[in-house]
C-alpha cells in the first residue's frame, strides 16, 4: 500500500468519478467505501431492459434501475436497520405470476409486506408516502411482473418531487446511508442509438448491448441519443450545472469496466461532457473489461480507446489526447507490449498489474486500491 492508499477516514478520501452504468461497477464501488465515502458515479438514465423499461413506458421518464442498483451498492452497511432497507430495495416481485406479482402488490401497499414490516422508522414512513405516490400514478393495466421494489420506491419519489431525479436521489442517498454521490447524467427520457458499419441503425440499450437478445453481427461505428422523432443532436441534450461541477472536482476521472457502448460512452454523449472533462485537471483512466464484451466483439486496445475519445472529441473539439484520457490501467493478462509502446506515442500511459486472480474477474479491492493511489 503506498501512502496515497492510505487516508485518514474514508469520510476525506479522495474523490473518484465513474462515467457508468449497469452492474460491472458495483463490486468496485462496495469495495471503495473502505477507503472513501466522496466517490462520484454518473449514470446512464437510458436502460430499456426489465422493470426500468416497463416504468419508462408507462410514465415517459428516465430509467432508474441502474441509479437504485449503485445506491445499493454505496449503502452504508454498518448501521443498524441498513440491511433490512437494503432487503425491500433489491427484492423483486414474481416474474412469472401476474396474479401473484399483484398480490404482493398491495401487501406493499397496504403495508403488511414482511420486508417492509421489517424496516425501522423513520424510513419505513418514508417508504409507505412513496409507494403511495406510486400507486397514484399506477394506471391498472401496468405490468408488475419482476418490478423491483427499489424502482417503484425511487419513480415514487420522483413523481413526488415533480417528476425530477435530483431531489429523489437526494432523498434515497439519506435513507439508505448512501457512501457516495450517485447522479443521472442528464435528466430525460431518451434512447440511446447505434449506427452500424454497414449504415444501418439500431435503436435502444437493449438491442445494442448483446446480452437480452443477439448480439450485433455490424461493429458500432458511432453512437447517439434518440427520441421519438430519430437521432437527438446532443448539443441539445446538456448536463447541468451539479454534474459539470462533479466533474470539475474530481480527483481522477475513470471509464470503468462494463459494457463500452451502452454502460460507458453513452454517458459521453450529451453536450457539455467532454469540455467539463478536457478542463478538469485530474488523471483520466480507462479500465477495459476483463473478457468478451459483446458490444465491441474483436475490439483491440486501441480501437476501443478511439470509440471513448471520439465520443468526447464531438463535444471538447481538438483538445489534445491526454486531456480527455492520459492512463490505461488493466489486469496484467490483457497487457500487450506493443500495444502499449503505441499508446505510449499518443501520450497515453499503459499500466499493468495484477488486478486479478484468474484474468477472468477483477478483483474489487485490488481495482479500488490501483485507482486510489493514482488520484
Amino acid at each position: 500500500m503506498t501512502a496515497r492508499d492510505e487516508w485518514a477516514a474514508p469520510e476525506d478520501g479522495p474523490r473518484l468519478l465513474f462515467f457508468s452504468g449497469g452492474t460491472a461497477l458495483n463490486g468496485i464501488s462496495r469495495r471503495l467505501k473502505a477507503y472513501t465515502h466522496n466517490s462520484i458515479h454518473l449514470i446512464t438514465p437510458f436502460d430499456s431492459g426489465g422493470s426500468s423499461q416497463v416504468l419508462r413506458r408507462a410514465f415517459d421518464m428516465p430509467a432508474v434501475g441502474d441509479l437504485r442498483s449503485r445506491l445499493m451498492a454505496l449503502a452504508d452497511e454498518a448501521v443498524e436497520g441498513q440491511a433490512q432497507t437494503y432487503h425491500l430495495f433489491v427484492h423483486r416481485l414474481a416474474k412469472d405470476d401476474p396474479a401473484g406479482a399483484h398480490a404482493e402488490y398491495v401487501t406493499l401497499i397496504d403495508g403488511t409486506h414482511p420486508l417492509l414490516l421489517d424496516v425501522a422508522q423513520p424510513a419505513r414512513c418514508v417508504i409507505d408516502r412513496l409507494l403511495a405516490g406510486f400507486d397514484a400514478h399506477m394506471h391498472p393495466g401496468f405490468d408488475l411482473r419482476g418490478a423491483s421494489v427499489g424502482n417503484l420506491i425511487l419513480a415514487g419519489s420522483y413523481f413526488e418531487n415533480g417528476r425530477k431525479l435530483e431531489p429523489a436521489l437526494d432523498l434515497m442517498t439519506e435513507m439508505a446511508g448512501v457512501q457516495g454521490f450517485v447522479r443521472t447524467i442528464v435528466d430525460i427520457n431518451l434512447e440511446i442509438g447505434a449506427e452500424l458499419a454497414d449504415g444501418s441503425t439500431v435503436i435502444g440499450q437493449r438491442e445494442i448491448t448483446g446480452k437480452e437478445v443477439a448480439a450485433l453481427i455490424q461493429p458500432i461505428r458511432r453512437l447517439f441519443l434518440a427520441g421519438p422523432g430519430g437521432e437527438v443532436p446532443a448539443e441539445t441534450v446538456r448536463i447541468g450545472t451539479t454534474n459539470r461541477d462533479l466533474i470539475g472536482s474530481a480527483d481522477l476521472i475513470c471509464y470503468p469496466p462494463g459494457s463500452l457502448y451502452t454502460s460507458v460512452i453513452a454517458n459521453l454523449l450529451p453536450g457539455g461532457v467532454g469540455r467539463a472533462v478536457a478542463a478538469s485537471p485530474a488523471p483520466k483512466v480507462y479500465v477495459p473489461s476483463l473478457g468478451t464484451d459483446p458490444e465491441c466483439p474483436g475490439l483491440t486496445l486501441s480501437q476501443r480507446i478511439d470509440a471513448i475519445l471520439s465520443a468526447l472529441h464531438a463535444d471538447a473539439g481538438s483538445v489534445p489526447t491526454d486531456a480527455l484520457l492520459n492512463t490505461v490501467l488493466l489486469d496484467s493478462s490483457l497487457h500487450d507490449p506493443a500495444e502499449a509502446a503505441a499508446l505510449g506515442r499518443r501520450g497515453i500511459t499503459v499500466e499493468a498489474a495484477d488486478l486479478s486472480h484468474d484474468g477472468t474477474r477483477y478483483d474489487p479491492d485490488l481495482v479500488a486500491r490501483a485507482l486510489l493511489a493514482m488520484a
